[in-house]
């Protein structure tokens, strides 16, 4: 049974924002005080990234938990066994569904994964990458571990799509490449 009423319960739900979330704010600082440049939830790429790295052709989705089922699996279900399956939907260390109205928030979690995917397919389709950030992640105990990672992969990117190429020295044995002596230089160049 809900603990608040109806009215307050309207009044907390309504009051969960969708841009400027702390997770994201978290994030934002992470990257800028790394040198990364960015821009917010654009509007003409699909699913409207919270943050997007032109340059690095990279799109970042920072999820809650809650709201986009971390590391809860749905079963498929069809209309006469949504019940019984509906009970038995583990809750993750992170995400827990809650048990009144059960029903309704199993549906709407897990429309709001499989939007996900489709829209980070259509990015990939449009070759942009895609990096989700999870609210847990961003936990103070290991903040600075997932933000050093996220710079990390997105240097890996830049380098991967800008074709870095190894350039490899001449070995001292190569007689073309050979710097010449000072002795050699006076007798060759007119030296005393």
């Amino acid at each position: 049974m809900d603990k608040l009423s109806p009215q307050q319960r309207y009044k907390n739900m309504a009051a969960i924002r969708s841009k400027n979330t702390k997770p994201e704010w978290i994030v934002r600082r992470g990257l800028w005080k790394r040198g990364f440049r960015y821009r917010l939830n654009a509007p003409r790429l699909p699913g409207h990234p919270d943050l997007v790295l032109r340059k690095y052709r990279t799109c970042i989705f920072v999820n809650g938990c809650f709201w986009h089922g971390h590391n809860v699996t749905f079963p498929e279900m069809k209309n006469d066994e949504i019940k019984t399956l509906i009970d038995g939907i583990e809750n993750s260390a992170c995400c827990k569904i809650p048990r009144t109205n059960r029903e309704f928030w199993v549906r709407k979690i897990q429309r709001n994964q499989e939007r996900d995917i489709e829209q980070q397919h259509r990015l990939a389709r449009l070759g942009w990458h895609c990096i989700t950030i999870w609210e847990c992640s961003l936990k103070p105990s290991i903040r600075e571990q997932t933000l050093t990672s996220l710079a990390y992969t997105l240097n890996h990117i830049w380098l991967e799509d800008h074709g870095a190429k190894v350039i490899s020295y001449p070995s001292s044995d190569d007689e073309e490449m050979r710097m010449p002596r000072a002795a050699e230089e006076e007798t060759e160049y007119g030296g005393i």
